[in-house]
């Protein structure tokens, strides 16, 4: 799911707001900075300066003075070991945002609702802002334990199930830029990663299972299993999980129920 169109090759811009359309032409820096963008966030990875220029057709100066520009503000970050540039944390702020919108929501919320009632247990959806998760659908399961995953909660995403199923779908270069030192590590209850080479252990572990966990990390006494949610180009968008007050017994059956309704999500992302 690509937070803006890709326009390269047409010559003229969709209608931005108030339904104004008009040559990109007009706003040539607005048109490629736009189309960078949109390059990026269909790449799996990181990529050099000189790979955009070529695809985009756009001189490798403008190429170079559009990235700096961006980085300033948040929305790319430059690798300088690797020469390469990526997707920034204000562009997740954009993906997450739209999710907040309500889309992500409607397509998601009957199958929570399914998920919690064939496991028995609360389930939610969240999205990737920065380096938090924002939970957008919550369902409780009767009688079970009172949750802090409200609709609209923020929590830091290495903490989380849903958190760290994103994570580790994510090129390891970008999960870097997010989480460069100690200083990126927020606590809640003394467990949990707290330097990069913890974080990326974690992250390890999760890409061999296929899914996320978390115990106790959030919430003392629960443990949460998260599957991402990928769009067609395979970038997590989301993440579906599952939370119960227990121990690791029922991971594998917890991630197998959640797997499907993943894929049925991202499905009707498209």
């Amino acid at each position: 799911m690509s937070v803006i169109p890709d326009t390269s090759g047409t010559g003229e811009t969709s209608a931005v707001s108030d339904g104004i359309a008009g040559p990109s032409a007009q706003v040539p820096a607005a048109d490629q900075t736009l189309r960078i963008l949109a390059f990026l966030s269909r790449q799996r990875g990181p990529v050099a300066a000189r790979t955009i220029a070529e695809h985009l057709g756009i001189p490798r100066s403008s190429v170079y003075h559009l990235l700096a520009a961006m980085a300033q503000h948040g929305f790319v970050v430059h690798l300088p070991s690797e020469r390469r540039w990526g997707l920034g944390t204000a562009a997740f702020e954009l993906a997450g945002g739209y999710a907040r919108q309500q889309p992500l929501a409607r397509l998601g919320r009957q199958l929570v609702a399914a998920l919690a009632d064939r496991v028995g247990e609360s389930a939610h959806l969240a999205v990737m802002t920065g380096r938090d998760v924002v939970y957008i659908v919550e369902e409780r399961a009767p009688r079970r334990p009172a949750l802090v995953t409200d609709v609209g909660v923020r929590l830091p995403a290495h903490l989380t199930a849903t958190g760290r199923a994103m994570l580790a779908s994510l090129p390891r270069e970008q999960v870097r830029a997010l989480y460069p030192d100690a200083t990126a590590f927020a606590d809640r209850t003394g467990r949990g990663p707290a330097r990069p080479g913890e974080l990326r252990d974690v992250l390890r572990l999760a890409r061999s299972r296929g899914y996320a966990t978390e115990d106790g990390e959030v919430t003392l006494g629960l443990r949460s299993v998260g599957v991402a949610v990928r769009d067609h180009a395979g970038w997590p968008v989301a993440a579906l999980a599952v939370t119960w007050e227990g121990d690791a017994a029922r991971d594998a059956e917890i991630a197998a129920a959640l797997a499907p309704a993943a894929t049925e999500l991202a499905r009707r992302i498209g």
